[in-house]
């Protein structure tokens, strides 16, 4: 359980007040009363709503399932209890459930698999029922995705249709649902469906091709993901899944492949992956433009989950490292600090604040620099709600090593108590106390131990050079990785990580063009940034100038200040001409200390314009 710091604040607010804004939303909208139409048999005519407005509603329920077994909120349950009602009377007496398709004047049934989202529907549904299976009693909800997922197995089985979703996700939550389950058939249909794809069975949408899809390649021969981002995510999460509970190495071995080289060329500084507009998608390596990134918040989430999944299967800390980057940086940057209007892109530079946006209506816009209360395609919301609720899940893993001993390993780091069963007998409690990551310090606490050694492991981030470890048996340098500590512990005994989260300039890979001769400003886990409002009148953001030989320091709150100059803009080139010419004469501009805030909290105080990538003087 969270008790204060970063990550519980925001837990606090999208357990009182995102959960219930998302409900209030899909209420207004008519997109809960779809539900209510096929029951009443009422489908013609005008269905508010796209044709996955469906997976708003069940992404809620999984995050209302979280939160209710977090806090043991009444609210929380009493909601999804109506939201299941709802759901399961829309349900068909064999199983299928949606509600834009198969009823009185809709088209049929899996009749536009490319961009109809029944599949894709399903798999969130079936996460729902996740949530709900690993935190209560089977009831209504695990019902109803069990029959969901035996039609699902019925229709496109191995001797059914020879189909897949244009947005791939029922592969996920079809692992999901059968490692729950305990229903191996649950799994074998999401590999089934994970292997037909890359061979072009979905019709090309214009201009975007089969890899929009990623139904270019199998994703055995993929080496890097490519296309729709959330959709190549999603994908990479459900075949590590069916890699892992069907032993297939090789189809393990194609995921790490693909996480390596996307991360090492197609991914910003702040973990945000997508760096087209057009298709919500991948560029080419190296094409990571800041004012034209669009690193959709739920790529974002879709990251988190890949790499989770990957550090489960490996035990590789850089897995570990990434979410963490992600989390703080696209995660966490998405909602307003009131947990009522949200970011659905988020780059890296805002040449033009933002404009306000009325609090009243659905936005039709993903991208504009300022966050809305809902968006006419609104995934974000929910999916970072979803996300906030079950925060705790990717903060502390356990073990047991070949040698049958008990590792209880601190992934993420927040104030906490935390209390793990061990798989050799007896629980392990540590309660840590943090500012992190405003401040370095993790004091773990032992509160309860077994009478036998554990390990409990420590994650020491990449940036972390200089990290120490302070424990029972003394204190020293604590490199990048993992540091355990094995001891039989005694209630009381403490372990100390001191982690340096000092503002540091960070400097961009040659070939990213879009970025060449500019710094970042990082403190620890944050990415910094400066934004016009902290700037004297008259002065913006493309006008400042960084001096990455001067000195950059912490002013508290995790913001820094870094020596800088402001060189004001020249004027534009006369007569229509091109922004292009003769060198201009040098300005060394006029010295100036650049202000940087988090890059979290950009436009929470007003529409501003903002850079994460500083030229330098």
């Amino acid at each position: 359980m969270l008790t204060d710091g970063f990550w519980a604040e925001r837990q606090r607010v999208n357990g009182y007040a995102t959960l219930a804004h998302c409900f209030a939303w899909l209420e207004r909208l008519g997109w809960l009363d779809n539900f209510d139409r096929v029951l009443t048999g009422t489908t013609g005519g005008y269905r508010p709503g796209w044709q996955f407005s469906d997976s708003e509603v069940y992404k809620l329920m999984e995050a209302l399932a979280w939160e209710h077994a977090r806090t043991g909120d009444p609210d929380a349950e009493a909601m999804l209890l109506r939201l299941t009602v709802r759901v399961a009377a829309a349900q068909d007496d064999d199983g299928y459930l949606n509600t834009c398709f198969g009823h009185d004047g809709q088209d049929p049934r899996w009749s536009d698999l490319e961009k109809g989202h029944e599949l894709y529907c399903a798999g969130h549904l079936f996460q729902a029922a996740v949530a709900r299976a690993r935190t209560a009693p089977e009831d209504e909800l695990v019902r109803v995705a069990r029959r969901l997922a035996d039609h699902v197995c019925r229709e496109f089985g191995s001797s059914g249709r020879d189909g897949i979703c244009g947005h791939p996700e029922v592969e996920l939550g079809l692992a999901e649902l059968g490692r729950a389950l305990k229903e191996r058939r649950y799994v074998e249909q999401a590999l089934l469906f994970v292997e037909r794809r890359g061979h072009g069975r979905l019709g090309a949408i214009p201009l975007l091709g089969p890899q929009y899809f990623q139904d270019d390649l199998p994703v055995r021969e993929a080496d890097v993901w490519r296309g729709h981002a959330v959709r190549a995510l999603y994908l990479g999460a459900a075949a590590v899944d069916v890699a892992v509970d069907l032993g297939d190495d090789d189809l393990l071995d194609a995921v790490r492949r693909q996480w390596d080289r996307t991360v090492e060329r197609r991914t910003y500084i702040t973990g945000g992956m997508g760096s087209r507009h057009q298709d919500e998608g991948f560029g080419e390596d190296w094409e990571l433009p800041p004012d034209r990134a669009y690193c959709e918040t739920c790529a974002g989430v879709a990251s988190v989950m890949v790499s989770w999944r990957l550090w489960l299967a490996t035990g590789d800390v850089r897995y570990v490292d990434l979410m963490e980057r992600t989390l703080f940086n696209v995660v966490a940057t998405s909602p307003r600090s009131d947990g009522r209007a949200f970011f659905y892109a988020n780059p890296l530079q805002q040449r033009v604040a933002g404009s306000d946006v009325d609090q009243d209506t659905e936005n039709p816009r993903a991208e504009g620099g300022t966050r809305a209360p809902w968006f006419d395609v609104s995934c974000c919301p929910t999916n970072v709600a979803r996300t906030l609720a079950s925060w705790q899940a990717y903060a502390v893993g356990v073990e047991q090593t070949p040698g049958g001993g008990d590792v209880v390993t601190l992934l993420q780091y927040a104030g906490a108590e935390v209390r793990v069963g061990l798989t050799g007998g007896g629980h392990l409690a540590l309660r840590v106390r943090t500012r992190y990551p405003v401040e370095g310090e993790v004091d773990v606490e032992v509160v309860e131990a077994p009478d036998r050694p554990v390990t409990v492991r420590l994650r020491v981030p990449h940036w972390a050079e200089g990290a120490r470890l302070v424990t029972p048996q003394g204190e020293g340098e604590a490199p990048p990785g993992w540091a355990d500590v094995t001891r039989r512990f005694a209630v009381g005994e403490r372990i100390r990580l001191l982690l340096p989260v000092a503002p540091r300039f960070t400097w961009p890979d040659p070939r990213v063009d879009a970025v060449r001769g500019c710094v970042a400003v990082e403190a620890g886990p944050l990415v910094l940034c400066v934004e016009s409002t902290d700037l004297p009148a008259g002065v913006d953001v493309e006008e400042v100038r960084v001096d990455p030989a001067g000195r950059v320091r912490p002013v508290g709150a995790g913001r820094a200040r870094a020596a800088g100059a402001v060189v004001p803009a020249p004027e534009p080139a006369e007569g229509g001409r091109p922004p292009f010419g003769p060198r201009p004469p040098a300005d060394s501009g006029r010295p100036f200390e650049l202000p940087l805030v988090p890059y979290h909290s950009w436009a929470e105080r007003a529409p501003t314009t903002m850079r994460v990538w500083l030229p330098t003087t």
